[in-house]
């Protein structure tokens, strides 16, 4: 791509999913964090949400509350359940019209599926599962390449040659690598739910609805949704937990999450695990907590038998209180906590569920 054409492309654009009418948490993280972006890059830049579906007008208030500047609301009887073929013809064709500079999607199942389509479609690059962005002008890219020692004083702001920094964890977390989309416009990541914080709402924000009415035909679809069917299994959802209960390794067997379970009911959270306890295979892995599972930041944080491994730290570290329970006292756990109860958990434990 021409980077004289880098121009002609402005905003940030938040797909702000919904499901069955209501915003998904992540949208309204990200809605916040564009807005956190937008001020960094300029007054000349804006937000905007990106709302799909059939019926989701009502919708939008929510995005201003969040930091959106303006929403396009994109609706037809078609797109009233989510398909991959019809989310990502409506957003193309959007995006092919108003030129967005960076766009934005939750690394849910949804935005998984139809982040990589579009990126596909537009022939873009596309950075997943992100835990971190920022916004730097084109001459730090080019400072940080012939100079170890980084001074950020020079940056103009201003400056219409600005990239997305996108950092992710790489090789099973034990690393973080930030990519930057050199050639290409939009630059896009998929980002983790839980990872970026809200503003505080604004309630009184009001801002530009643009309608878009879009072409779109049943031959587009190649699939059809005949019925939509909740798993029998328990849904876990650690994201928006205000409480988490997490077991490790130092239950030694998968049965000591009964009593993580007993504490998690009692305490009102939801039950967490650490990676060696997944791959153990005592627990599901949609319980796993850490940059490798979820990252979560709950009100509470219960570790039980976790001694605290790099990538579980970086997942939780963000929580507001963190307890832990651990025999060892130097468990890297321990140190993190705000609370650290030295002592065998199976003992401790029944102790926390009598007093709570």
């Amino acid at each position: 791509m021409d980077q004289m054409k880098f121009s002609e492309y402005k905003d940030i654009w938040v797909f702000a999913e919904q499901r069955n009418g209501t915003l998904a948490n992540v949208a309204t993280e990200l809605l916040s964090e564009g807005y956190r972006l937008s001020r960094e890059m300029g007054s000349n830049t804006k937000v905007c949400a990106v709302i799909v579906g059939s019926d989701i007008s009502g919708l939008t208030k929510d995005c201003f509350v969040y930091g959106a500047d303006s929403v396009i609301l994109i609706e037809h009887p078609l797109l009233a359940t989510y398909t991959t073929d019809a989310y990502t013809k409506v957003i193309c064709d959007a995006i092919g019209q108003y030129k967005p500079e960076i766009v934005l999607y939750g690394a849910t199942y949804i935005g998984r599926d139809l982040a990589p389509r579009i990126a596909a479609r537009l022939d873009v690059g596309l950075t997943a599962d992100c835990t971190h962005l920022d916004v730097k002008v084109a001459s730090y890219i080019r400072y940080a390449q012939e100079n170890t020692t980084l001074d950020t004083s020079s940056l103009d702001p201003a400056d219409p040659d600005t990239s997305l920094l996108m950092t992710r964890p790489a090789f099973g977390g034990n690393l973080m690598a930030t990519i930057i989309s050199r050639n290409t416009r939009p630059q896009m990541s998929t980002v983790r739910p839980g990872v970026m914080s809200r503003i505080e709402a604004r309630e009184n924000a009001t801002g530009e609805v643009v309608r878009i009415e879009p072409v779109l035909a049943e031959s587009d679809i190649r699939t059809q949704v005949l019925k939509a069917v909740k798993a029998a299994k328990e849904l876990v959802n650690l994201s928006d937990a205000d409480i988490i209960v997490s077991g490790g390794r130092g239950l030694h067997s998968p049965e000591g999450f009964r009593l993580i379970k007993d504490l998690a009911d009692k305490v009102g959270g939801v039950v967490g695990a650490s990676r060696a306890a997944v791959d153990a295979g005592w627990i599901d892995p949609s319980h796993q907590v850490g940059q490798t599972g979820t990252t979560v930041k709950p009100q509470i944080y219960i570790a039980c038998g976790i001694s605290g491994a790099i990538q579980h730290l970086a997942g939780m570290q963000n929580s507001k209180i963190i307890i832990a329970v651990n025999k060892d006292p130097e468990a890297p756990m321990m140190t993190l906590a705000d609370y650290a109860i030295v002592g065998d958990l199976y003992k401790v434990i029944p102790e926390m569920i009598a007093q709570w």
